[in-house]
């Protein structure tokens, strides 16, 4: 399929909660990664099916939410493509360390959406 989701991730407000819900309630095993400047990134493992990752809330004093992911073969003609379309650029293009590149945008109908592009092998 042309296009999957290929990574959920939470936005939340306290992360060690999250974490410890989300791990009771699923088994889902977590592993944190160190982002730099203090910031960790706690990646989910979910067996089978889409995994994801959950950090604490980039931005301070909005709520905790999910966010998808959908894969694309080039970030940049993507998210160019979707504003063309009446979306709106969150978040432009960025580079996510070694992994690839994202970019959030908001459709026309108010709905988020991460755009996501790994860096070529």
């Amino acid at each position: 399929m042309a296009n999957p989701f290929v990574h959920v991730e939470l936005n939340t407000t306290d992360l060690a909660s999250a974490k410890t819900f989300y791990q009771t309630l699923f088994g889902w095993k977590l592993h944190d990664e160190d982002m730099g400047g203090g910031m960790t990134y706690t990646m989910i493992d979910v067996g089978e099916g889409t995994g994801g990752g959950m950090m604490t809330h980039p931005m301070p004093g909005q709520p905790s939410h999910w966010l998808p992911y959908v894969l694309v073969d080039d970030i940049v003609a993507a998210t160019a493509k979707a504003k063309s379309l009446g979306a709106t650029v969150i978040r432009d293009v960025m580079a996510v360390m070694e992994a690839g590149s994202l970019s959030i945008i908001k459709d026309p109908n108010g709905a988020v959406l991460g755009l996501w592009q790994p860096k070529a092998e």
